[in-house]
C-alpha cells in the first residue's frame, strides 16, 4: 500500500541562456514525484509543466487521494484521481500532476512485480531505440553568428554517432529558411526535422512547409498553435512534409478531438503531461485508429527519458511491413545537470541509441544526495 508521497522541487541555474521561438531559459526547473510503499519499494515520477503550481497540485489535491491504495493497481488509482478532479482538471496543470504520479506509480509497480516499465506498456519488442539529436537553440548573438554555431553543435551530434537531428525555426522567417538549407547543405545524409515551437500562422506555416519539402526534412514540429486544430488540416492539403504536434495536448480524448480534426501525421504526446505512461499507452491505441505514428516530446530529467524509452521499445509502427522504419527517441542536449549528473542509475546512450533498461521499473534512479543540492522545495504527504 501506498504509504507516502514526497515530490522534489529542483532548480538550476544556467551559465548561458538558450531560446527558441517563444521566450529564452537562463533557469531550469522540475518538479520529481517519490512514492514510497509500505514495503519500502519506492517510485520515481517526473511532472512537466510550472513546477511550483504543480508541486502544490500534488501535495493538497492528489497525494490524500493516493494514501492507503495498491501501487499495482495504478489504472484504477489513476481513475480514482480522474474522477475526483473531473470538474474542474480535465487538461491543464493539475493533469501535469496527475501524469508524474502515474510515472512514479509505474516504476513502483515494475519493482513490486519484478517487470520493467516496457513489458507493464504492451512487451518489449526491441531491446534498443534509435535516438535523435534536440539542441541547435538561439543564442543572443546576431543572426551570422548564430548560424555558425547551430552548425557547429549540429557536428558534434553527428560526431557522437546521432543519424537524425532536429532543430528550433520560428526566430523569423528569413534566418528559419537560411538555416533550413544550411542545415541540408552541411548534413546531407542526416535525418532532419523541424520544430516552430506553435510560432507560425497558416500562411508562414505554408511558406516554411514547403522549404523544408525542399531540403527533405522529416517533420514538421508544433508549426500552429495547438488553439486552432482546425488549421493542420489546412496546412496539411498545401504541404507533403510530415505535421507532428501533440506536446500541448493531453488525455485520450485530447488526442481523439485533435487527430479527428485531421491533418497530423505524428502524434506527440510528453509522458510527464498527457496524463502519464498509462495514459500514453491509451493515446497510442487512439493515434492507431487513426493510422497515426506516435512518437512522445521528451523534456527534463532522466526519468521522463526513460519513461519514452520504455514507450518506444514496445511501440509499433504503422501501418507495418516486414522492413518497418524504426521510432526514434528524442534526447535533449541542452545543459540540464539535473538530467546528466543526479543519477546513480541512467539510461546508456552511444552512438544515438539507448539500451532499454530491463532491470524492474524504470531502471533509473536519481541521487539522492546530488538532488538535495538543486532541492529549493520538498512536501511529505
Amino acid at each position: 500500500m501506498i504509504e507516502r508521497i514526497n515530490t522534489y522541487r529542483l532548480q538550476h541555474k544556467l551559465e548561458e541562456s538558450f531560446g527558441f521561438s517563444q521566450w529564452h531559459y537562463d533557469t531550469r526547473n522540475n518538479l520529481l514525484v517519490e512514492i514510497v510503499d509500505d514495503s519500502g519499494a519506492v517510485g520515481w515520477g517526473e511532472c512537466y509543466g510550472p513546477s511550483e503550481v504543480t508541486q502544490s497540485a500534488i501535495s493538497s489535491f492528489y497525494a490524500p487521494l493516493l494514501i492507503g491504495r495498491d501501487a499495482t493497481r495504478n489504472e484504477a488509482a489513476w481513475q480514482h484521481m480522474w474522477r475526483a478532479g473531473l470538474d474542474f482538471s480535465r487538461k491543464g496543470i493539475m493533469m501535469g500532476a496527475m501524469s508524474g504520479l502515474d510515472m512514479a506509480m509505474l516504476d513502483l509497480k515494475g519493482k513490486l512485480l519484478g517487470a520493467s516499465a516496457s513489458e507493464l506498456m504492451g512487451g518489449r519488442i526491441r531491446e534498443q531505440v534509435s535516438c535523435y539529436a534536440t539542441g541547435m537553440y538561439f543564442r543572443k548573438v546576431s543572426e551570422d553568428e548564430l548560424l555558425d554555431i547551430i552548425v557547429e553543435e549540429a557536428a558534434t551530434y553527428v560526431d557522437r554517432g546521432y543519424g537524425a537531428m532536429k532543430i528550433k525555426v520560428g526566430k523569423n522567417m528569413s534566418f528559419d529558411e537560411r538555416q533550413v538549407r544550411k542545415m541540408r547543405e552541411s548534413f546531407p545524409d542526416t535525418q532532419l526535422m523541424a520544430d516552430s515551437n506553435h510560432a507560425y500562422d497558416l500562411p508562414e506555416a505554408v511558406k516554411m512547409g514547403r522549404v523544408l519539402d525542399e531540403c527533405g526534412y522529416a517533420w514538421f514540429e508544433e508549426p500552429l498553435s495547438p488553439q486552432h486544430q482546425n488549421l493542420f488540416r489546412q496546412l496539411s492539403e498545401k504541404v507533403d512534409v510530415p505535421i507532428a504536434t501533440g506536446e500541448c495536448e493531453q488525455t485520450r480524448w485530447g488526442f481523439q478531438d485533435l487527430l479527428s480534426a485531421g491533418g497530423v501525421n505524428i502524434a506527440q504526446p510528453d509522458l510527464a503531461y498527457c496524463g502519464g505512461p498509462s495514459e500514453a499507452v491509451k493515446i497510442r491505441a487512439i493515434a492507431s485508429s487513426h493510422g497515426v505514428n506516435t512518437v512522445p516530446h521528451s523534456w527534463g530529467t532522466m526519468l521522463n527519458l526513460a519513461s519514452a524509452t520504455h514507450f518506444l521499445a514496445s511501440n509499433y509502427v504503422e501501418p507495418g511491413r516486414a522492413e518497418s522504419p524504426e521510432p526514434l527517441l528524442e534526447v535533449d542536449n541542452t545543459p540540464n545537470p539535473m538530467r546528466d549528473d543526479m543519477y546513480v542509475t541512467a539510461l546508456k546512450i552511444e552512438n544515438g541509441v539507448v539500451e532499454v533498461p530491463q532491470v524492474p521499473g524504470l531502471g533509473v534512479e536519481p541521487d539522492r544526495e546530488r538532488m538535495e543540492s538543486f532541492c529549493i522545495q520538498k512536501t511529505e504527504t
